[in-house]
């Protein structure tokens, strides 16, 4: 039986909590979150493989923890807070088999991989910008991700997060002064 993308949140969790309908339900929630979730776990590590493990093992932690989400915030914000810790988790355990790049002249090794990646098809300035983002903090970096790319208002960002919004504000600012002065140094702007 095919599930429409449509389904409601409060539907989803219906059927998972009831072991008749759990696997139809957790179908359902995968089908309705894969993409949104994907691409936001995608600007974070950069490669597709990676990108694809990472939201394997995020599905595999919502499917362990279902049981466990209080409704306090919204499904989607909760299915965010665990992929960004999952992505986190995985930029951290990885960070050991990077090397720091001597100076500001030296191309990252995240926008190496990321030229070979075959899946990538962005141009000179998504290069650029990704460059820019990845000598930001890794808080910057999220906050910027996530108000830039995926649209998320500050009091999301405060949940996913759990952040307070006069932070993510001042860490939103900080990012993107940050990426012009990038782009005015690398003379694209």
């Amino acid at each position: 039986m095919a599930v429409t993308k449509q389904v409601e949140d409060a539907q989803l969790l219906e059927w998972i909590k009831n072991p008749e309908s759990l696997e139809k339900g957790f179908r359902a929630l995968v089908e309705k979150y894969q993409q949104k979730l994907y691409w936001h776990v995608r600007r974070m590590v950069l490669s597709h493989d990676d990108a694809d493990d990472v939201l394997q093992n995020t599905f595999i932690k919502v499917y362990r923890s279902i049981e466990q989400f209080e409704q306090k915030s919204s499904l989607f914000t909760w299915l965010y807070r665990i992929a960004t810790n999952e992505s986190l988790t995985f930029i951290e355990r990885n960070k050991k088999f990077q090397y720091d790049f001597v100076d500001d002249q030296d191309e990252h090794p995240a926008i190496s991989q990321l030229k070979s990646d075959p899946y990538f098809d962005g141009n000179e300035i998504q290069l650029a910008l990704q460059d820019a983002l990845s000598r930001l903090p890794d808080k910057q970096k999220q906050v910027f991700l996530l108000r830039y790319h995926d649209e998320m208002s500050y009091k999301e960002m405060s949940e996913v997060l759990q952040t307070s919004e006069g932070a993510l504000k001042a860490s939103y600012h900080h990012a993107v002064k940050k990426i012009e002065e990038y782009f005015k140094q690398k003379e694209l702007i």
